[in-house]
């Protein structure tokens, strides 16, 4: 992406290419302050989502077929931060791609596969929730671990041929010019990806949770929470508050964005675009934060992970939604 320059020298990414980006010109102190700022957020991001992933994968009171799903959300944003988030803060901050064209095609099929993972994830949410809130007698037979995991595999299998196939299919490339990293999709791809990408998951989503208030609503004010079985169709109702925080912001983060580049050909300013990115990419560590603020669980895996007590013998036992120290 070619950036004015304040002086009439221009600075080219390649100078030794004719057809080379102009490059950005940042000074010294703005330069300095997004280096650090980028890197404390893919930091924090990675370090956020690996407690989630720890916490998960070590204690065996968590190996439920909702915290696998949780698992895989948190495995897909843990790769936003560690991969997506410093190449991209490299490509905002140098404003010039150095990377080369295969591991520019590279970067964005990954870049795909971790978006599409989200999302399959996400809808996946959605559909354990239904069936724990509006079928729960159904639930332990028909939600088990084996079969999420199978699941949540089979969605990431998809989302990496499919975002692969995509990359890989476009073979012309326009550049403005040498030094930066787009493709141009054709509009075959753009309408397949507009329904499998955003129409088709977002009205799963959203219709799902639609069901599943409406059905906890109606089981309140028929008085069967009062009933036998009530606090676990409770928690049930509370998990299903919870998750549908995380759906909502980030649907809320993800589908301006979406919108956006949709709508490429109209003269969108370079920040805003990047602003809408980059509170995209920030969603990945919001939600261990929403985890932490609403799972006492999560919170007590933290404290025996930070304290390094997850290497005592026998530790995965540990009933993690007990108050006392067992």
């Amino acid at each position: 992406m070619a950036y004015e320059t304040e002086d009439h020298e221009n600075q080219y990414c390649f100078p030794a290419i004719n057809s080379s980006c102009i490059k950005g010109m940042r000074s010294r102190y703005e330069y300095n302050i997004m280096f650090v700022f980028f890197s404390l957020l893919s930091a924090w991001t990675v370090f956020l989502n690996l407690l989630v992933i720890i916490s998960i994968s070590h204690f065996k009171k968590l190996h439920t077929p909702t915290n696998l799903l949780i698992l895989s959300l948190a495995v897909a944003d843990m790769l936003v931060g560690l991969i997506v988030m410093p190449i991209e803060a490299t490509r905002l901050i140098e404003t010039c791609w150095y990377f080369g064209d295969t591991f520019c095609r590279l970067f964005l099929a990954m870049m795909g596969l971790l978006f599409s993972a989200s999302l399959s994830n996400l809808v996946l949410i959605a559909a354990d929730r239904f069936v724990a809130v509006c079928h729960p007698l159904l639930y332990p037979q028909k939600i088990t671990t084996t079969k999420t995991l199978i699941i949540v595999s089979l969605c990431w299998f998809c989302s990496s041929a499919y975002n692969t196939g995509m990359v890989t299919s476009i073979s012309h490339k326009k550049y403005a010019c040498y030094g930066e990293c787009t493709i141009m999709v054709t509009s075959d791809w753009t309408v397949i990806d507009l329904f499998l990408s955003f129409l088709i998951p977002c009205t799963l989503i959203i219709t799902l949770y639609l069901r599943i208030f409406y059905v906890a609503h109606q089981q309140v004010k028929s008085g069967k929470c009062v009933m036998e079985g009530s606090v676990r169709r409770k928690s049930e109702s509370k998990a299903a508050l919870t998750l549908g925080i995380i759906v909502a912001i980030h649907l809320l983060c993800w589908i301006p964005y979406y919108i956006l580049t949709l709508t490429e050909n109209t003269a969108i300013p370079p920040t805003i675009l990047y602003c809408l990115i980059w509170v995209f990419y920030v969603n990945s560590c919001v939600n261990p934060l929403i985890y932490a603020l609403f799972y006492p669980w999560f919170r007590k895996s933290i404290k025996y992970i930070l304290t390094l007590r997850i290497f005592q013998p026998a530790s995965s036992r540990v009933n993690i939604f007990t108050n006392h120290h067992s």
